[in-house]
């Protein structure tokens, strides 16, 4: 059988390819590493500089059309990309905020778990303490910190810091807070891609003054997605919490979620898990516990994946009345909610502190490849 396509005729069909932005074709660039051709099967390997994601796409549906086109349309091809590591390293480098000792990110598998109540409850913690603390709101689409910490209707100030403006956090029970939230209506969608979200979210990371820090708080959106990466990417976290409740949808996700934090290429130390909505004990009956979700569910996930257990929380009526009220549950003096708050928070420094005894500071993710991040294996 003779073979439909030659090597020499993708070289050539390669040369009417430009790169994104530029006036050279992919041949001149030496961008393409290696061809191999195998009947109607055409595999190139292509190593680019630009890592963004829209730059890839672009360059491998030019080359398949044009392929497609120009050699044969029924050609099997394979696009092999990975990107220059040298130029990744000026990439993806950036530095820690100065002046911030520990960068907590909270996280959970799936919405409606209670991510951004206990994240505001655990800043708020933690300012009790007496450590100094902020709060960022990277929950872009659904930014609810505001709401949560009563400061919904104020807007941040610029201030100038030598020769530069920033951002300056509003701060209220003593927590530094910015949210996407404070620059959009409260009606108002925010619809953005990706690379858009991105930008907004290190804009409220390195071009705002928030001083010294003992804790930086992330309450991350809900999943596994851009902004996670954008985190990894751009801040060192210390550590990462995972929040859960104890149903079988949320724990499946909420496993997702730490396998995130743990694969090879990104290596966040999970802290701890932390189960909500625990159960129901009602005001007649406060020794009576319903578990409406299911039983010790995080708990039990935490011991299947070596994961330490923070605590847990149950399902009260002052929980959300604090939430709503911009009130966070933890400022109540000696209630059950409460005490439970201040465990849970005593026990995620702890394992901070193992953390930082056993472990070498979290580098920034370097990411060297355009799948970014495996397909998570359970």
């Amino acid at each position: 059988m003779s073979l439909k396509i030659k090597k020499e005729d993708i070289i050539d069909s390669l040369s009417h390819v430009k790169l994104p932005g530029d006036n050279i074709n992919l041949i001149e660039s030496k961008l393409i590493k290696n061809i191999v051709v195998f009947g109607d099967e055409v595999i190139i390997d292509l190593e680019i500089k630009n890592p963004s994601l829209q730059y890839r796409k672009k360059i491998e549906v030019d080359i398949l059309k044009i392929i497609h086109q120009k050699v044969y349309k029924k050609a099997k091809i394979k696009i092999n990309v990975s990107i220059d590591k040298s130029k990744t390293e000026s990439l993806n480098t950036k530095p820690k905020i100065k002046d911030i000792t520990s960068i907590i990110a909270i996280s959970s598998g799936k919405g409606g778990v209670g991510k951004s109540t206990i994240a505001s409850n655990i800043s708020v913690e933690l300012a009790k303490m007496g450590f100094s603390v902020g709060i960022l709101d990277a929950d872009i689409y659904g930014p609810s910190i505001p709401l949560m910490m009563d400061v919904e209707n104020m807007k941040p100030l610029s201030i100038n810091e030598g020769d530069k403006v920033k951002i300056k956090p509003i701060e209220n029970y003593s927590v530094k807070i910015l949210s996407i939230g404070f620059f959009t209506k409260p009606s108002q969608a925010v619809i953005w891609r990706g690379p858009m979200a991105a930008k907004a979210l290190n804009q409220m990371i390195f071009d705002s003054a928030w001083g010294k820090l003992d804790f930086l708080i992330i309450d991350l959106p809900p999943g596994t997605g851009d902004i996670h990466l954008s985190i990894v990417q751009s801040l060192p976290l210390d550590g990462a919490v995972v929040i859960s409740t104890p149903q079988n949808v949320a724990l499946e996700a909420a496993r997702k979620g730490i396998s995130m934090f743990t694969q090879e290429n990104i290596n966040v130390p999970v802290l701890g898990i932390i189960e909500n909505m625990s159960y129901f004990s009602p005001k007649e009956f406060p020794d009576k516990k319903y578990f409406i979700f299911g039983k010790s569910g995080a708990k039990n996930l935490s011991v299947d994946l070596d994961v330490p257990f923070l605590g847990e929380i149950p399902i009260e009526e002052t929980i959300r009345e604090a939430g709503d009220f911009g009130r966070p549950v933890s400022l109540q003096k000696n209630t059950d909610i409460s005490e439970s708050i201040s465990l849970i928070t005593k026990n995620m420094i702890t394992q901070l502190l193992k953390r930082n005894k056993s472990l070498p500071p979290t580098e920034i993710v370097k990411i060297t490849n355009m799948s970014g991040c495996s397909a998570i294996k359970k």
